[in-house]
């Protein structure tokens, strides 16, 4: 049987603090969640049992005495380019797998905050792919209809919060990989601003374009995950000091980009089509102005991440594993990988330059709107589909989500309804650099609207918010209160392993 509680932050919190639960019997709880589940191949590598009890039991004694874990006994789960220390990380290709030395630094940012990592989750292959498939440990099936794909590459990421087994899970994201699985599974990935999250301690893909992306069952969940993970960390190049932007006051109407009917595109899909089309008109329902865009730079971005040098990047980070093991790769991530060596320095610095000019043109738009809401993906795909035509369909799942991190764009990609045919619909809210406050908020207001179960669990939204409204997403740190709500009670007794 699933769990019979719902393990999103506000409810756990609750039950931690009324002593309904306490980490060890969540810990319990999961591991039987995760054995009954394992036909459908969402984790790689689960953490030994006994070290995870002895885990949990430790978070409970430091609570009793008094120390302040603000994300206290939260199950989560991680990518498999992620790094944890003294745990195989493979990026799914065993051939390439070695065992961490050192934690990622977000992944210390969790653990400190009190969570617990249940272990390392299934990808698609050097997250190369948007469709879930690409993996020798097998392709992750959509959890509402096990004949679709889950989505990729952070697929077991995405369906293990989905099936209820996580209350969140790390990802990442280069072209869409923190996105589409959300759209796939009825869940949340925010994507934030490039750089916001260290990225130390990650098997790189582009690594000038990589994020670590958060997967959670509600937007209040993925945004206060977030604000744990932000912090500048000065041994990645690529961090960034500022921090995010304050929200726009919540009584100000929001100017909402969509395209025009000429630049949308479904693939043939009429069920996402009309989905899509009701979505907005709930956006609508929120006083959301809707603002006509031209999405042709966007478009152009989006095709320069495959068609241009950037693949060279993907083979920049694992070539002296290409040049020596390419057969023990996965077909189609060897051939997009290969792709790399067909560019020298000067189509590198003709695309950098078309890209320099693309962003001036996009950013004009952001004078007009506040966001841009697009499907997550145009279509959805069954697992014979992509085994017979495993390239092409991948790059109509990116028409919506490759122009982002090159445009560095925050997103939040949200669960809008269901469609016609029973599976997930998603849109994601697309936003500047900075803005992902903005984003988390907004992404809330129309996920609530739509009074969607969370993921493929049974259960509903809680009824209240344990971060104090969206006002919180600006004004304070939204982890505080699971933490503090604990805190303030007696703390429940230690429970033995």
């Amino acid at each position: 049987m699933p769990l019979s509680y719902s393990l999103d932050l506000e409810r756990l919190a609750a039950a931690y603090a009324a002593r309904e639960l306490t980490p060890v019997a969540v810990v319990r709880d999961v591991l039987a969640e995760i054995e009954r589940t394992q036909d459908n191949p969402a984790w790689i590598h689960v953490m030994a049992r006994e070290s995870l009890l002895e885990r949990a039991a430790d978070l409970e004694r430091r609570l009793a005495a008094g120390e302040r874990l603000p994300l206290y006994g939260v199950p989560y789960a991680v990518k498999d380019n992620i790094d944890v220390a003294g745990t195989p990380t493979t990026a799914a290709c065993p051939a390439y797998g070695y065992v961490a030395a050192e934690t990622a630094y977000a992944v210390q940012r969790l653990e400190a905050a009190g969570a617990i990592c249940i272990g390392k989750t299934n990808m698609d292959q050097f997250a190369t792919g948007l469709v879930g498939t690409r993996s020798p440990y097998g392709a992750c099936a959509n959890p509402f209809d096990a004949r679709y794909i889950s989505g990729g590459s952070s697929s077991g990421s995405a369906l293990a919060v989905a099936l209820g087994q996580v209350s969140f899970a790390l990802g990442t994201d280069t072209a869409g990989s923190g996105r589409v699985p959300a759209g796939f599974c009825n869940i949340v990935g925010l994507k934030p601003t490039r750089g916001l999250v260290s990225m130390r301690g990650v098997v790189p893909a582009c690594r000038s374009l990589d994020c670590i992306s958060v997967f959670a069952l509600t937007c209040e969940d993925a945004w206060g995950v977030t604000t744990a993970l932000t912090a500048y960390d000065a041994r990645d190049p690529f961090s960034r000091e500022k921090a995010p932007r304050r929200a726009r006051a919540p009584d100000t109407r929001l100017r909402c980009g969509v395209l025009r009917e000429s630049d949308l595109r479904f693939f043939g899909d009429e069920t996402a089509r009309r989905a899509y089309a009701r979505t907005l008109e709930s956006l609508k329902a929120l006083d959301a102005e809707l603002v006509e865009i031209d999405y042709s730079p966007y478009a152009e971005t989006a095709r320069l991440l495959y068609e241009g040098p950037w693949v060279a990047e993907r083979l920049a980070a694992i070539e002296p594993f290409y040049r020596s093991h390419a057969g023990e790769m996965d077909p189609a991530v060897r051939s997009i990988i290969a792709a790399g060596d067909g560019y020298g320095a000067r189509e590198t610095f003709e695309a950098q330059y078309r890209l320099q000019a693309l962003k001036r043109e996009c950013a004009q738009v952001w004078g007009d709107i506040d966001m841009l809401a697009v499907p997550t993906t145009g279509t959805i795909y069954r697992l014979e589909e992509v085994a017979n035509e495993p390239i092409a369909l991948n790059a109509n799942l990116g028409y919506y989500t490759n122009f982002v991190n090159l445009l560095d764009l925050a997103a939040i990609a949200v669960p809008a309804q269901f469609r016609d045919d029973g599976l997930p619909f998603g849109v994601t809210l697309i936003a500047p650099a900075l803005e992902d406050a903005t984003l988390a908020r907004w992404g809330a207001r129309l996920h609530r609207a739509a009074a969607l179960r969370l993921g493929a669990t049974q259960f509903g939204f809680p009824a209240a918010s344990a971060y104090g409204g969206w006002r919180s997403c600006a004004e304070k740190d939204p982890i505080s209160s699971i933490g503090d709500s604990m805190s303030a009670q007696a703390a429940p007794r230690a429970e033995r392993v």
